[in-house]
């Protein structure tokens, strides 16, 4: 199978490095189309693949194209391939906002897949929501999961509408962590703490509370449980995060971010 990735930033790089790591392509059957010749130099010293500067090069003997290219580039980059593309490939969009329809009807093309996947997918630890159009087979549906599997975990959506949902929680729900982390670490260093100090006591502490979650049963609110006591400290915290809505704002951040990607995919 000969996979095309269009665009060679991080996560054009990071897909193309995952699935020559799992062995699940070969150098010689991956390809990156990349239009900045300065980032293509440098994509080519990484012997990750062949790298294309022209589409005319590279589109046609594609099995499977990867869009990892910004949102607002689509409708230039959709016009330009589209009398190159041929009607039994695969593509797989990884842009925000851009939907299944728009893809089919600038392209002509019937097999779309849209994916969100995140950040940590550059080190294997992603999560990856897909969904796809009815024309791709269970066939391609499961090569392709097996491909975004590489960097992570996966979960497919009937409903292309989750994926938007998926963007906010999934896609931007890193920076929410570390927003926390980071609030977090401020407080340790308001308490006197030097900076490595704090960075160690908070990482650990996350890296911990997620490890321990993920090998048990219990929930969220039976841990919170474990660790709270009546009258002690964790409970102090907490009663002045429901004060002060920590809560609330957290739900609606997450809303704000799912009204922004139905937008970009409006517009």
């Amino acid at each position: 199978m000969k996979i095309l990735i269009i665009g060679g930033g991080n996560m054009g790089l990071t897909y193309a490095q995952s699935f020559l790591r799992s062995h699940i392509a070969s150098k010689e059957d991956m390809m990156i189309l990349e239009k900045s010749p300065q980032k293509a130099a440098e994509l080519a010293k990484r012997d990750i693949g062949t790298v294309y500067g022209r589409a005319e090069d590279c589109i046609q003997q594609s099995d499977l194209v990867i869009f990892a290219v910004k949102p607002q580039d689509s409708s230039v980059l959709f016009e330009h391939i589209k009398p190159l593309i041929d009607p039994q490939q695969v593509f797989l969009s990884i842009m925000a906002g851009v939907k299944l329809s728009t893809i089919s009807g600038s392209l002509g093309a019937e097999k779309v897949i849209r994916a969100m996947p995140n950040l940590p997918a550059q080190i294997g630890m992603g999560m990856t929501a897909f969904t796809s159009s009815d024309a791709v087979t269970r066939i391609e549906l499961v090569m392709v999961q097996n491909l975004l599997n590489t960097t992570g975990k996966t979960v497919y959506v009937e409903k292309e509408e989750a994926i938007d949902a998926a963007t906010a929680i999934s896609g931007s729900g890193p920076a929410y962590v570390w927003f926390f982390m980071k609030s977090m670490m401020d407080a340790a260093r308001n308490m006197g703490f030097s900076y490595s100090e704090a960075e160690l006591l908070v990482s650990q502490t996350f890296r911990g509370a997620i490890e321990l979650f993920n090998k048990t049963d219990f929930t969220c609110e039976e841990w919170i449980e474990k660790v709270c006591s009546r009258g002690g400290t964790t409970e102090a915290a907490l009663a002045s995060y429901d004060k002060n809505l920590v809560r609330d704002d957290i739900i609606a951040g997450a809303q704000a971010a799912l009204d922004r990607a139905v937008e970009l995919g409006n517009g």
